[in-house]
């Protein structure tokens, strides 16, 4: 049974963090038992507990499991910029049997860990790797986010043929309003149904304040638990 999933964006701030919480949300209305993991997370606070990432944070919350903050994130990184220019910044290596190890303790104990990747689908986290390079490592399916914006579709259709190239499957996508003001908006979600090879889950609204709603509703989470 395939009890892990890679939530990736078609960009950064495109919403991965809200379908996250949305499925999270889902999952444990329907009494399973689910971690959220953010392996590497930039931007991260200095708090009195250590460096915090508020999207991990978030999942850390929406999770029905309560694990410790380090294994939900356990690169927090300081500076809001790509991870692998953090990571020098930070003097960290991220190493991927890490992010492994860690994987592999939550899989062992949740029916459903949601990975939420960081940026867009070809993040650098090293000079020489992707985070998507430990994503195929590991097999995980994907779900894709895409944030309903000026240039989605073509954001989109690249991160569709790159997760493919890939050798992974995306077994579903979702869209995220980020602006209630966005033009075309039903034309857009046509064409995205039409050219994602996957079943939409779902198409979360614009909300103010979304992370702190509850927005399980808005997500159909039936090709996760039958994946």
């Amino acid at each position: 049974m395939i009890n892990a999933f890679f939530i990736a964006g078609t960009d950064t701030e495109v919403g991965k963090t809200v379908v996250s919480k949305a499925i999270l949300q889902a999952l444990a209305a329907k009494g399973l038992s689910t971690i959220g993991y953010k392996p590497v997370a930039a931007g991260c606070k200095e708090t009195e507990l250590g460096l915090r990432n508020s999207d991990a944070l978030h999942l850390q919350e929406a999770a029905t499991l309560d694990i410790a903050y380090d294994d939900v994130n356990p690169y927090a990184l300081e500076r809001p910029t790509s991870p692998h220019i953090a990571a020098k910044f930070d003097d960290v290596q991220i190493e991927l049997p890490l992010l492994s190890d860690k994987l592999a303790t939550h899989k062992h104990v949740a029916d459903i860990v949601l990975v939420e990747g960081a940026g867009g689908w070809r993040v650098p986290i090293s000079d020489s790797d992707c985070l998507s390079t430990w994503v195929q490592q590991e097999k995980l399916p994907v779900v894709l986010v895409v944030g309903i914006k000026l240039g989605c579709l073509s954001h989109a259709m690249l991160s569709v043929e790159a997760i493919q190239n890939d050798g992974l499957e995306i077994i579903g996508w979702a869209a995220n309003r980020i602006n209630p003001g966005t033009e075309n908006y039903a034309e857009i979600i046509r064409m995205l149904e039409d050219k994602i090879p996957a079943p939409k889950l779902g198409e979360i609204p614009y909300v103010p304040s979304v992370k702190r709603k509850n927005i399980g509703k808005y997500m159909n989470v039936d090709p996760i638990i039958n994946a």
